[in-house]
């Protein structure tokens, strides 16, 4: 059996930079403070947390003279106009693509423009893009572009997980209702890049394996990407969820990761598979 591993797969830098800025100050100051857990994998939180972070729902939680980290996926104007009001120790985190994000929304908006988002309500990363403009437009796929009114000028933006497919989807039904539409392709490069190895790994391997939390969007996101192309794809979160059976009578198993998986989860799963299928070869890479 021949093990092929995506290049990008796992933590992007953005994200790989916001947790060693955790366990960095963890270790200097004692323990850091976050509104929120740094990333949507719950091995990292629990790891974090023995090295001494402290997730909490408020400011006013926060000791004086602590440390307040800002996760990668971004941080609202309000809740950073308060935190400086409030003489805290403030760790930025935010991921610089995510910050190009934000530069762009908001030269959007002063070309007068309805800001559209195009990504998942609620997610940590659209709520930083929304509060950097008024009355922004979060779309997450076609279906809903499809309920907009026309709208004269228009200015969009995506989460930066997202798949292309999703957001041409959602600009084609955009073009039927706008006249003035500027749009500014924000998916990043480690996405796009994991994204195209991960559609192609899963034409050529009998067996797909996306690992990431089932809390992760982007890691779903990959997951589906992967069975699109091939029925034999499974997500999971570690070893313990790998199953045996999967790979009877395969000769060709690709592997990836969402942005949120860290390096040993990886390696654990990597390990994991060449003892199933008796491997001892090294695992070929992916670009």
């Amino acid at each position: 059996m021949k093990i092929i591993v995506a290049k990008d797969a796992g933590y992007c830098f953005g994200v790989r930079h916001a947790v060693d800025q955790a366990y960095k100050t963890a270790k200097e100051h004692g323990d850091v403070y976050m509104l929120g857990h740094i990333v949507h994998n719950e091995n990292v939180v629990k790891d974090l947390e023995k090295s001494g972070t402290q997730v909490v729902d408020s400011l006013d939680q926060v000791p004086a003279g602590k440390p307040l980290l800002f996760r990668a996926h971004g941080t609202e104007p309000i809740i950073w106009e308060q935190a400086r009001k409030k003489q805290l120790n403030i760790i930025d985190a935010t991921c610089p693509l995510v910050t190009e994000i934000h530069e762009e929304v908001r030269k959007l908006e002063e070309e007068g423009r309805q800001i559209i988002i195009i990504g998942d309500h609620g997610h940590d990363e659209i709520i930083g893009i929304s509060t950097q403009v008024k009355s922004p437009i979060v779309i997450s796929n076609a279906e809903e572009a499809q309920k907009l009114k026309k709208i004269k000028r228009v200015g969009v933006v995506s989460q930066s997980t997202q798949m292309i497919e999703n957001i041409q989807d959602i600009i084609s039904v955009l073009l039927t209702k706008v006249s003035d539409l500027h749009f500014v392709n924000t998916i990043c490069f480690p996405t796009k890049r994991n994204h195209e190895q991960i559609k192609k790994l899963a034409q050529i391997a009998d067996v797909m394996i996306i690992i990431g939390s089932f809390t992760s969007a982007n890691s779903k996101r990959l997951t589906q990407l992967a069975l699109e192309r091939n029925s034999h794809s499974y997500q999971v979160t570690n070893v313990e969820d790998i199953q045996n059976d999967w790979f009877i009578n395969a000769r060709t198993v690709g592997i990836s990761a969402g942005a949120s998986t860290p390096d040993n989860i990886i390696q654990n799963v990597i390990q994991h598979v060449k003892k199933i299928g008796n491997v001892n070869e090294k695992e070929i890479i992916y670009e």
